[in-house]
């Protein structure tokens, strides 16, 4: 029996958010990442502003050029997360099978449910209502018999709409072929380079080639891959999220910063992010690592083990710190960031059986636990560490 995948991806996610919540924006432009006075790229923008040649990825300066009446707003990365939770309780009310893939899109095995909920194409209609009627958000629907051609489908979906792949093969095999090679799942810049070079410009080119040719030009694994994809053939199954391995935060500063001092500050909020999600998800880490960016774009990262698991953020701000400090500043910095890894369960009895080791973590993660409680109830700012510094103090 075929298999009834559905791929739910949320149309323009921020931007609709920021235009839900502000009915002023709506039906206008709006742009959401950096401003254009500052360096940074579009982390999304509305349909409004799509029209203009604007995108994601692209530099602000660059999308306000092309659209100077745009609205450019800064991420507010705790409302989308809020609005994404929602989504996916709307997700599994219908499948139980639900594999993410980011904040804003999802794959759903509906095979199982077809009696309750009717075809796939039902089931689709059902999902964007849902999601409408509870968060005011559009979402376009694919549907295929896999992973691959439902991707493929919510793209034609777009916006605000449902699409389902043809089921006969003839149908199907003109509609991929009719697609140019750079649609392919894994095909990116470079590899798009070296197949168009070759002459393979569509996936009709790819249905059409001689094996050899095409695994002397890119290997035996993906060449194999590429006429699977092609032929839509995909055999890859809904999965459902596997626990974090590491848990990680980093930030790109507006300038790049030299002032030790204010570096130091920027790395121990990101430590406090990083506890705090550890402690959230019952979590205790035996490997502490920092990323830095130099202005030059080299990239370095530093970890050490910590002497016992730890989940509070006193440990983590100390390691990092450390870590840190053995750095020269050979150039001013552009992007840090630290995170932790080799993650187990929180076990209270392994902390027994070292009790006066450990008094002092016990200590260290009672206080960082209250200040989670402080701060869930009263917001971020509730308790501060300090005064906040800028990169010129």
């Amino acid at each position: 029996m075929r298999r009834s995948i559905l791929h739910i991806d949320m149309d323009a996610f921020y931007a609709a958010v920021e235009q839900r919540d502000n009915p002023s924006l709506r039906g206008r432009p709006v742009i959401v990442g950096s401003p254009p006075d500052r360096r940074g790229v579009v982390a999304t923008c509305s349909y409004e502003a799509r029209r203009f040649g604007v995108r994601s990825a692209m530099p602000s300066r660059e999308a306000f050029r092309l659209c100077p009446t745009a609205v450019f707003i800064k991420p507010d990365m705790q409302r989308y997360q809020e609005a994404s939770v929602r989504i996916f309780k709307v997700l599994e009310c219908f499948s139980p099978l639900v594999e993410p893939i980011s904040i804003d899109e999802a794959f759903l095995d509906v095979s199982g449910v077809l009696r309750l909920f009717g075809n796939p194409e039902n089931i689709a209609s059902l999902l964007r209502r849902q999601i409408r009627a509870e968060l005011d958000l559009p979402a376009s629907v694919g549907i295929a018999h896999n992973k691959f051609l439902a991707k493929l489908a919510s793209e034609k979906a777009k916006p605000d709409g449902v699409f389902k792949m043809p089921e006969q093969r003839e149908q199907l095999i003109d509609l991929l072929g009719r697609m140019g090679v750079g649609e392919l799942w894994g095909v990116g810049k470079v590899s798009r380079r070296i197949l168009e070079q070759a002459g393979f410009l569509k996936v009709s080119d790819l249905q059409r080639s001689d094996r050899s040719r095409l695994v002397k030009l890119v290997g035996e694994r993906f060449a194999a891959h590429l006429i699977n994809l092609s032929f839509g053939e995909d055999s890859r199954e809904v999965e459902l999220p596997v626990a974090e391995k590491s848990i990680s935060k980093e930030t790109t500063f507006d300038e790049d910063v030299d002032n030790r001092q204010f570096l130091n500050a920027a790395l121990c909020d990101l430590c406090d992010e990083v506890g705090s999600r550890l402690r959230a998800q019952g979590l205790m880490a035996h490997v502490c690592r920092i990323k830095i960016r130099w202005s030059d774009f080299n990239t370095i990262t530093r970890q050490q083990h910590f002497l016992s698991e730890i989940c509070d953020d006193f440990s983590i701000r100390e390691l990092a710190l450390e870590l840190f400090s053995r750095e020269k500043l050979r150039s001013s910095v552009r992007l840090i960031g630290v995170g932790v890894t080799e993650l187990v369960r929180d076990q209270d009895e392994q902390m027994l059986l070292f009790q006066e080791e450990n008094q002092e973590l016990k200590k260290r993660e009672k206080v960082s636990r209250t200040v989670d409680a402080i701060r869930d109830k009263l917001g971020d700012n509730a308790i501060m560490r300090g005064s906040r510094l800028s990169p010129g103090d």
